[in-house]
């Protein structure tokens, strides 16, 4: 791993160290983050799994009766009964805050709660799967809208999951092993000018011994002359 290319100096090696510190904090919180995000997603994974298989299920047997009443009633009369729909449905969008993820929530209004009212046409001239038809529709339009909002959900919870991953993983792959590099070298060239420093100080201790000692020769043999 390459270290930082800074000044091996007591301030840049305080500097680091601090860096250093709030590097494996920042490492810490995102890995808690990312396991949450985990447990968060594998749970909404099990719940879109068994809402799905349940719209589909519905969705199928409203397919299943539209098919007969298509097989039973002309087209004309099949057109005309489906063209002016008497219900109407609002739809509300909202956020929710999972993890610091927004996610949606759709929440939907029909006009009137008359469940009588799902139904556009008279009955003479209609068959009752149309009438089966219609209604598994109507029923199985909020765990469609569930269903949605659940999947959008997982999607931003994936993108947030492998933005988290590739923050934990340069931070425990590139950035603490650098700091600690360029530490661990700024330790040693500290240490080798303190080694250095030492020795010089020795060296001119020692000049300085011998210099008093040649001086202190000089006045013994001028005074013995």
């Amino acid at each position: 791993m390459a270290r930082l290319m800074v000044n091996p100096t007591r301030m840049e090696l305080t500097r680091l160290k601090k860096r250093l510190v709030t590097a494996r904090r920042g490492h810490k919180l995102l890995k808690d983050k990312r396991d949450e995000l985990m447990k968060q997603f594998l749970n909404i994974i099990r719940q879109n799994r068994d809402l799905r298989a349940e719209v589909e299920d519905s969705l199928a047997r409203a397919y299943k009766s539209f098919a007969v009443a298509s097989a039973v009633m002309s087209p004309e009369i099949l057109e005309e009964a489906l063209l002016y729909p008497k219900q109407s449905v609002s739809l509300d969008l909202s956020y929710k805050n999972v993890m610091s993820v927004n996610v949606p929530q759709f929440q939907f209004r029909t006009k009137n709660d008359d469940p009588s009212e799902i139904y556009p046409y008279g009955f003479a001239q209609t068959s009752g799967e149309l009438d089966d038809a219609v209604f598994f529709l109507s029923k199985v339009l909020n765990d469609m809208l569930r269903l949605a909002e659940i999947e959008k959900t997982v999607q931003l919870l994936a993108q947030e999951i492998e933005k988290t991953r590739r923050r934990v993983n340069a931070l425990e792959y590139v950035m603490i092993p650098q700091l600690e590099e360029t530490i661990s070298y700024i330790v040693i060239r500290l240490q080798e000018n303190e080694r250095g420093n030492l020795t010089r100080l020795m060296k001119v201790k020692d000049m300085m011994l011998e210099q008093a000692r040649q001086q202190a020769l000089a006045r013994d043999g001028v005074s013995g002359a």
